[in-house]
């Protein structure tokens, strides 16, 4: 299938921001917003949105670390200083992101895309997953189903915490493995009790998964959780949005 990419420029109340686009030629019914990780826009992220369009999917992501510059992104390197300076600037970088400025930045690229009406699917990897089930509780008509791989901040001590939302939201797919490091099962305990017992959300736990186990250059992939991840959530989302 041939498809087209490109990058879309937008404004937002705090600067300019960038988005990735990748659709199949001519565009497709299915819609895809996907919420980036802490590595930010990569190869590694751009070549999963590429695939999604080989697919039949118009995929968007957008930049939310415009607020630093423009389309920063970090994959692993063969070199351990650069990666840990890289570490540090994610964990700054994270520490100044909040979920009304992630709310605008999905609302202006939203606009910008012209997806002004409709169903879509999202999904997000680490951060992004929370940003999933926001997406899903606020706008539930808009976004009926999502998928979370190797999600962090699913729960917090604030009223804002997903956990006490999981019954606003459509259908949803989960993949955590029991290696992470970064978010472990236990750190989404209350998301997981919370979810118990739902219909509408599946939960598949990895054994031995890491975070990233998305990601064929990261050290942490793992082929069966990429492989089972890719294979139900396209499924669902196909059966969702029809």
């Amino acid at each position: 299938m041939t498809i087209t990419e490109q990058i879309i420029d937008t404004e937002t109340a705090d600067g300019p921001m960038a988005i990735v686009h990748a659709s199949p030629e001519g565009g497709s019914p299915k819609r895809v917003l996907i919420f980036m990780d802490a590595p930010g826009i990569r190869p590694s992220l751009t070549h999963f949105a590429a695939r999604l369009a080989e697919a039949g999917y118009e995929v968007a992501i957008p930049d939310l670390w415009h607020r630093h510059g423009r389309m920063i992104g970090f994959d692993p390197v063969d070199d351990a200083e650069a990666n840990q300076a890289n570490r540090l600037k994610i964990m700054e970088m994270l520490g100044t992101l909040d979920d009304g400025q992630v709310q605008m930045d999905r609302d202006a690229a939203l606009d910008a895309l012209g997806w002004i009406d409709g169903p879509m699917a999202t999904m997000g990897f680490c951060l992004g997953a929370r940003y999933v089930h926001k997406a899903m509780q606020e706008l539930p008509d808009r976004f009926p189903t999502g998928a979370m791989w190797h999600p962090s901040f699913l729960t917090d001590d604030t009223e804002a915490s997903p956990h006490l939302t999981v019954d606003a939201i459509g259908e949803l797919w989960i993949g955590i493995g029991t290696a992470d490091k970064v978010q472990s099962i236990e750190m989404h305990q209350r998301y997981l009790d919370a979810i118990e017992g739902l219909d509408n959300i599946t939960l598949r736990i990895f054994e031995g998964a890491d975070h990233g186990y998305t990601w064929p250059v990261s050290p942490t992939y793992h082929e069966e959780a990429a492989t089972v991840g890719w294979n139900a959530t396209t499924e669902m989302f196909d059966r969702v949005l029809g």
